[in-house]
């Protein structure tokens, strides 16, 4: 009886839950240091793997898809995208607590230590940080969650520490309170304005090979922009294709009658199981959570971001750091504009830091996804030694050792 109860807690329409309620958010409270189980996708680093990646997220950095290249670089092979963890597991992903509440991936606070290189197995732990109550404009009451989550490699060398957060909606609130009621399920664009964007978008290049020094780079610099868009099913496909995320038949069965609440039968697929999240590929979801239309993935836009950083940095430094918050929709159509500037300069335990604002503002020049990135650079000071990774160095600021970030999505 309990099992066909499950199957029919899976048989209807996107659920209408009321489950941000004081018990259920003490439920997800109490979880609060315990170790969750992670997603288990890619989890053997292949240069197939890496380069399917970098394909994903549209990055053509021949440091992270071209062996040849590569040989000649320090690393003397192709090295992973900083944000490539995400085929193991994306942190920060709505997956825990207050069941059948929709939510929403809103960002990550990477902390790198060292490269993946082919060969390496990519492992991840994760534990519950802080969950917290919030009043939202797009729905009221909010619940955000953050996580803690460390890669390490087959060796147990830390890869990155990310801390990542999400926030929780009650769908029927964040509908009806109509907050993107006036943007456009579709922008659209002249063929003038389409011809300029596939300008920007092939003007796009690595700086490579040509090391850029802490000593030559200024507060103020501005950083070469990055184009992402227009944003299509095929981008979205290829990034799901590039992080490993799969399942169906028997086996996506399987997972809905563990987890009930987060799949349901869609009239749409004839009745077939979906994940509740497939409002990022089907426009009839996203507008039952009050989105004006299907729209990105979290992790794919933090991911456009360090392709930004990594790109104007050159392949002898170190991304240490990224920080980015996803506060608004990138629905299908729109284009970002993905542009950075230095804020910063010092010398922390004598290696050379740059600190970057980087930023991603769509066609209706909208802040999306405000954030922050740290970058080891090689000096031209004999008395520095060029590092090659940055296990040497652990950052030392007020969001790191609280575990929180300095600000929360709106």
């Amino acid at each position: 009886m309990a099992k066909q109860n499950e199957q029919e807690r899976v048989t209807q329409t996107l659920p209408e839950v009321e489950g941000i309620t004081a018990e259920s958010i003490a439920a997800a409270k109490a979880m609060i240091g315990m170790r969750l189980r992670t997603e288990n996708f890619v989890r053997d680093a292949s240069v197939g793997s890496m380069l399917n990646f970098v394909n994903g997220i549209g990055d053509s950095n021949p440091m992270f898809r071209d062996q040849e290249y590569a040989s000649y670089s320090k690393y003397g092979s192709i090295i992973g995208h900083p944000c490539s963890p995400f085929m193991r597991h994306w942190s920060g992903r709505t997956r825990w607590g207050l069941p059948g509440v929709h939510g929403f991936f809103a960002g990550t606070d990477w902390e790198n230590f060292r490269h993946i290189r082919p060969g390496d197995s990519i492992n991840a732990i994760e534990r519950v940080l802080d969950v917290q109550e919030k009043e939202s404009e797009y729905s009221g009451k909010l619940v955000i969650q953050f996580v803690e989550t460390i890669y390490t490699n087959q060796r147990d060398e830390m890869i990155s520490r990310v801390v990542g957060w999400c926030t929780r909606h009650q769908r029927r609130a964040s509908r009806e309170q109509g907050k993107y009621s006036d943007v456009p399920k579709r922008h659209e664009y002249t063929a003038e304005e389409l011809e300029e964007i596939d300008q920007l978008v092939l003007s796009e290049k690595a700086r490579g090979g040509n090391t850029r020094y802490y000593e030559d780079t200024h507060i103020g610099d501005e950083i070469d922009t990055v184009l992402r868009g227009p944003l299509s099913l095929q981008d979205m496909t290829a990034f799901l294709v590039g992080t490993g995320r799969s399942s169906a038949h028997g086996v996506l069965l399987r997972e809905a009658l563990r987890h009930p609440d987060h799949f349901f039968r869609n009239p749409e697929a004839g009745g077939g199981l979906e994940y509740t999240g497939i409002g990022h590929l089907r426009d009839s979801v996203a507008e039952a959570v009050g989105v004006p239309g299907a729209y990105d993935y979290g992790p794919q836009r933090v991911s456009w971001m360090g392709t930004l950083v990594t790109n104007w940095m050159g392949d002898d430094a170190f991304l240490k750091r990224l920080r980015v918050e996803c506060r608004r929709f990138n629905v299908y159509g729109d284009t970002q504009y993905l542009k950075g500037k230095v804020i910063g300069k010092h010398i922390d335990n004598g290696s050379p830091l740059v600190d970057l604002e980087i930023w991603a503002e769509n066609q209706r020049g909208q802040v999306t996804a405000p954030g922050q990135a740290t970058v080891m650079l090689p000096s031209r000071d004999p008395r520095v030694p060029w590092f090659t990774d940055g296990s040497q160095l652990q950052l030392r600021t007020a969001s790191r050792s609280q575990g929180m970030p300095p600000t929360l999505p709106e």
